[in-house]
């Protein structure tokens, strides 16, 4: 009796521990709804281990297009956003959805094109030159097409070459509505033109015959910025664990973390982390 009667007693301690234990100590994983680049460049796959290592904290990544990342945020279905479409970003925090916005790291877009240069535009550091040419020449273009940051760059950039796509657009404009993978693979089997962002061209695996054709413009700048999602509005976003990871990524030891990735000799992401919010 005394046996069954301790081993009840032990039982009833091991729950009491389970029940007492806090949720946050539990369950030690964030979800970050994040751009196609950051994940496809290998960035996630170096910096992450090296997080968890530090704090012990699983960081689970949703890959998409940053307009689908911010939609993802504002359902409350990720405690974290790490994206590149500024404006976008910013417009989500003055919603109310997200707490505050950080700059983390930049690189740019480059316009990659065929080795042949059909719109003679290789080596052109004018982008808004060469879109133009493209498009008066009417040779294929394709676009991500899935309002992702990438395609808000590509969109803005029209606008600034005063191409009105919704005239212009014709046979030589293929709008594929996946991401920069698929519409590099796209532009390669087409022949085609495409803006992509640099670290997913540099860590992009089956370049076949395409090329830089232009860099180098100031107009390519693409910022990286990282918001907690709002707890007020989602009482799941775990705020502690999610906030962690954003000081993480802003601090000497991340920041270093993001210079520190580097795919065949060369730098992909170039940290410019401030303490000051936006």
């Amino acid at each position: 009796m005394k046996r069954q009667y301790a081993s009840f007693a032990f039982a009833l301690s091991l729950l009491a521990v389970a029940f007492a234990t806090p949720a946050s100590a539990q369950d030690t994983s964030i979800v970050v709804a994040s751009t196609t680049s950051t994940q496809d460049s290998g960035l996630f796959g170096y910096i992450l281990p090296l997080f968890k290592a530090k704090t012990g904290i699983e960081v689970k990544v949703i890959a998409q297009g940053t307009g689908q990342a911010l939609d993802t945020a504002r359902r409350g279905d990720a405690d974290v956003v790490f994206v590149h479409a500024k404006s976008q970003e910013e417009k989500f925090v003055a919603e109310g959805h997200g707490v505050k916005r950080f700059d983390v790291m930049y690189n740019d877009f480059v316009l990659i094109g065929p080795k042949s240069d059909p719109a003679g535009v290789g080596g052109s550091k004018d982008i808004v030159t060469a879109l133009k040419a493209i498009q008066g020449k009417a040779v294929p273009f394709v676009s991500r097409g899935d309002k992702s940051g990438t395609h808000s760059a590509e969109l803005a950039l029209w606008k600034q070459a005063g191409v009105d796509l919704d005239t212009a657009k014709g046979p030589w404009y293929r709008e594929i509505g996946q991401g920069m993978g698929a519409a590099l693979n796209t532009a390669g089997a087409m022949n085609a033109y495409v803006v992509s962002d640099r670290g997913t061209w540099l860590s992009f695996k089956n370049p076949g015959d395409l090329v830089i054709a232009v860099e180098g413009d100031r107009r390519l700048f693409n910022q990286y910025g990282v918001i907690l999602v709002n707890p007020e509005k989602h009482a799941a976003v775990k705020k502690d664990l999610g906030q962690s990871f954003i000081d993480w990524l802003t601090s000497a030891e991340g920041q270093g973390a993001i210079a520190a990735y580097q795919v065949n000799g060369k730098q992909l992401f170039f940290p410019n982390a401030e303490k000051k919010a936006s």
